[in-house]
């Protein structure tokens, strides 16, 4: 059965449409199964309505015409309830409708369960028998991962338009993904297709044929001429066997039914990159369902040769356009720091990506610019969007592909509200983040990028409440050395001179890895990460440590954190380090101060911890982000859980509470540095359970700053007090969104649907 769901799997997956993907499935499960019917249902969310899209079975003219009511007839029951009906007589059902088009009344027998993507049901999958027939288990499970499958092949489809040749109602498609820097935009979606990567490749409608198929030549002809130099060097270290392998790639290439699909491809209109990857993907689809174990282990052979071909045709042609349009949405598979560079920044208004996540170092510099961003599209079909017009979302992580004139309409909306508040709140910028009842709230900066883009806001905050030294990594090719370091630190800590500056150890693992010195994990965020890596490499933090020592001398504003702690143990070990670099330095003659050393609170277990870790540390800064979702036990860079994920979960916010009280009761400073410190209505929280210092990203600043300069302590105070009393969620935003209104604050939210 799993060789057999492989197998129809890739045969959907390699569909060219919806069309071909429905008659595929359909087939292949009625087969599988041994069943007379199987027929999809769509459903039109516009309508509140199913549509037979697909049968084989029953009357094919009936596709298109029978329509039923969610709730209505035994499909529309499934579709209702969201869950499998399996009847050995479907006709004694009460719900039982019969439809004269389908001729389905000599079918007894139904099982039919519902298809749903990332909550929302799209449709109905239904099998039928003409004699009695309870289906068994093994033949629901067969069917509900078929109706999985086919959920991922509907989404696709509704980004590519296919959906639109069934003339349904609207074309408007939505996908989520993880919202990893604010704001909203309208634009044209940009693909850029990583290097030979067959398949990202977007269609492209050749402006030269000829050109196209003589590119194509060329390129198969040095992927030639490699393969065959390849050979002769290893040919007097390999076996006649395995050198015979050689001589089977260069067979591939030369077969001349290979490159005259690709030709009629780009004939049919299709430029070189894409035909090439249209065909590749076909003949390694077909090769991987035959049943000669020899033939698919060739698919392996085809697809090499693909990327390869591939390569070459990528160096005639740049991965990033000649030239941007305006409004540019930038989509990829994965978007560089270098990629992001080749963009005209007064041409770029949005990024979107499936890989990647909120922490990544694209997404770091994209809220440093203001850019809105979202990561984890893992059901984009990025080949076809190039060129269409979208909707990007970033506060709630949305793209909507060929967006209605209403919702694009409602979209300019907000964005000019956004661009007004904007202007609004830059006139408070320069004046004290204090409240009417006179309590000051120091605002500090988060940061990782360079002086000069930070540097100006020095007369607007209290210090740098989170310095990320893992950015400076990412951006090179192997660990900087010391002196480089120390230039990059002195830097920072002179520009903001005498306010403190809190550099944290070099923080990688998770959703952070330096491209020189990659982690794979199963599970990365519970794996190596942070103090634990540093650690385990002392040369690398004690590189860091004297670094940031060397830098800090004569200034004296230097606090050093320590990322995800979770064991006292781990403190003492850093702690002796950093002495250990103080006396190094001191017997080189240069002499330094020991700075403050501060603990990231953002395992669960510190927050038991606490008085044994005060005893050590100065100061504590919470990690809200990483906090949170250890607390949730959610993956917030996984779109699929990231709904669960929310800073204003009611055990958050009473961890955050208890955390507050007894920081004040140890006497110990204690800021937070987290996206929720960033929200007007969690920071009003935070100043209200008692935290010293909040500390965000610069974009954050303004909107932070004009909810704290018009509420008073106090009744951030109450404010806490009944958002502790709440129990879900969605019963806290309620009610700070109801409270915020009530102060005529509601603008300085995120909008809302």
């Amino acid at each position: 059965m799993l060789e057999l769901l492989r197998r129809v799997i890739q045969e959907v997956n390699g569909a060219r449409n919806l069309e071909a993907a429905l008659s595929t499935m359909v087939r292949r499960i009625r087969k599988a199964m041994r069943t007379d019917v199987c027929s999809f249902y769509l459903f039109d969310a516009d309508r509140d309505r199913l549509v037979l899209m697909e049968t084989i079975g029953l009357r094919t003219q009936a596709v298109g015409q029978v329509v039923l009511p969610v709730g209505e007839g035994l499909v529309g029951l499934v579709a209702q309830r969201e869950e499998p009906l399996n009847l050995e007589d479907a006709q004694s059902h009460p719900l039982f409708r019969y439809f004269e088009a389908t001729g389905e009344e000599r079918f007894s027998s139904f099982l039919g369960v519902p298809i749903i993507h990332q909550r929302h049901m799209l449709g109905v999958l239904v099998v039928q028998q003409s004699e009695k027939r309870r289906y068994d288990e093994e033949d629901e499970a067969f069917l509900v991962t078929m109706a999985a499958q086919l959920a991922g092949v509907l989404a696709h489809a509704l980004a590519t338009g296919d959906l639109n040749r069934r003339n349904l109602s609207g074309d408007q498609a939505v996908f989520k993904g993880v919202a990893a820097s604010p704001g909203m935009a309208i634009g044209e979606a940009v693909v850029i297709a990583p290097p030979a990567d067959l398949d990202s490749v977007p269609d492209l409608v050749p402006t030269d044929v000829e050109y196209e198929i003589a590119r194509l030549g060329k390129a198969i002809g040095r992927v030639s001429k490699e393969i065959r130099a390849a050979g002769e060097r290893l040919a007097s270290r390999i076996s006649v066997q395995e050198l015979a392998l050689f001589e089977v790639y260069q067979q591939m290439l030369g077969e001349a039914a290979l490159s005259q699909e690709v030709v009629k491809r780009i004939r049919e209109g299709q430029w070189a990159p894409g035909a090439l990857a249209d065909v590749v993907r076909r003949h390694v689809q077909y090769l991987e369902r035959v049943d000669d174990d020899y033939l698919r282990e060739r698919a392996a052979d085809v697809r090499d040769l693909g990327r390869r071909v591939l390569a070459h045709l990528q160096e005639e042609t740049p991965q990033t356009p000649d030239v941007y349009p305006d409004n540019t949405i930038l989509v990829g598979d994965e978007i560089s720091v270098a990629i992001l560079g080749d963009v005209p920044r007064d041409k770029l208004v949005g990024l979107v990506s499936v890989r990647g996540s909120s922490a990544s170092h694209v997404a770091i510099i994209a809220r440093a610019m203001g850019i809105p961003t979202v990561s984890g599209m893992v059901d984009l079909p990025l080949p076809r969007l190039n060129g269409t017009h979208v909707v990007l979302d970033g506060h709630r992580g949305r793209l909507f592909v060929r967006p209605t004139p209403d919702l694009e309409s409602h979209y300019q909306s907000l964005i000019a509200e956004e661009e007004a508040l904007a202007e609004v709140l830059e006139h408070e910028q320069d004046l004290p983040s204090r409240t009417p009842d006179g309590h000051d709230m120091p605002l500090m900066v988060n940061t990782g990028l360079t002086v000069e883009a930070v540097a100006p806001l020095k007369s607007r905050v209290s210090g740098v409440g989170l310095y990320r030294t893992e950015v400076s990594f990412m951006i090179t090719e192997r660990f900087p050395g010391e002196q480089e370091q120390t230039r990059l630190y002195r830097d920072q800590l002179e520009s903001f001179a005498p306010l403190p500056v809190v550099m944290r150890t070099l923080d990688i693992g998770g959703d952070k890895d330096l491209p020189y010195f990659p982690i794979e994990e199963a599970n990365p965020f519970l794996g190596w990460r942070g103090i634990r890596v540093t650690l385990d490499h002392p040369e690398v933090l004690m590189v860091q440590l004297r670094a940031m020592l060397r830098a800090s001398r004569g200034l004296d504003n230097l606090q050093v954190m320590l990322p995800m702690v979770t064991n006292v143990d781990e403190v003492d070990d850093a702690l002796k380090l950093l002495d250990r670099a103080i006396l190094e330095l001191g017997e080189e003659g240069v002499a330094v101060n020991r700075p403050p050393v501060g603990v990231m609170l953002e395992v669960p277990a510190t927050l038991f911890q606490l008085d044994a870790l005060a005893q050590r540390v100065e100061f504590f800064s919470v990690g809200s982000n990483d906090l949170t979702q250890y607390l949730l036990a959610v993956d917030r860079n996984n779109p699929r859980v990231a709904d669960l994920y929310d800073a204003c979960h009611p055990a958050v916010l009473s961890a955050m509470a208890r955390l507050a009280d007894d920081s004040r009761r140890l006497d110990m400073p204690t800021s937070v540095c987290g996206e929720m410190a960033g929200d007007p209505a969690g920071a009003l929280l935070l100043m209200g359970m008692g935290f010293n210092a909040l500390s965000m990203n610069a974009r954050s600043l303004p909107r932070v700053r004009a909810a704290i300069r018009r509420v008073t302590l106090e009744s951030a105070r109450e404010l806490v007090d009944e958002t502790l009393a709440l129990e879900t969620p969605a019963a806290v935003r309620r009610h700070l969104a109801d409270r915020l209104g009530g102060w005529q604050l509601a603008h300085l939210l995120p909008p809302r649907d």
